[in-house]
């Protein structure tokens, strides 16, 4: 192959995997777990699902701490929503690749953000 030829193809071939070295985005909000199974982020743009009862949750889920032990709101026994900063591999779309790193937040700091919906 030419030198020019394997430059230009090499180059394709770097643009090709760009998406896959996107940065994470940290992201905060309403982490709502309201039902077995069921996980999602609703931050100013949008539900980020992150699990879905009966599907594989993304990867990562392991790394969000025990939210029901301080500034959790029961709404269905055990399920319900904290506020929590979550650190995202994403993909268009609001698509969650996988979860990086999830910090818990005071209620607080999610009631007073008045760009976040109600997360009811």
């Amino acid at each position: 192959m030419r030198p020019g030829i394997a430059t230009f193809v090499l180059g394709i071939g770097l643009i090709a995997t760009l998406p896959a070295l996107a940065a994470p985005e940290r992201r905060c909000g309403w982490l709502v777990n309201p039902t077995p199974g069921n996980w999602w982020l609703t931050d100013r743009d949008g539900q980020w699902w992150l699990a879905s009862q009966g599907g594989e949750p993304v990867p990562g889920m392991d790394v969000i701490p025990d939210m029901s032990t301080r500034d959790w709101v029961a709404t269905n026994g055990y399920y319900g929503h904290g506020c929590a900063c979550l650190t995202l591999d994403t993909a268009p779309g609001r698509q969650v690749r996988r979860v990086i790193a999830a910090q818990q937040l005071s209620l607080a700091r999610c009631q007073a953000d008045r760009a976040l919906p109600s997360p009811d």
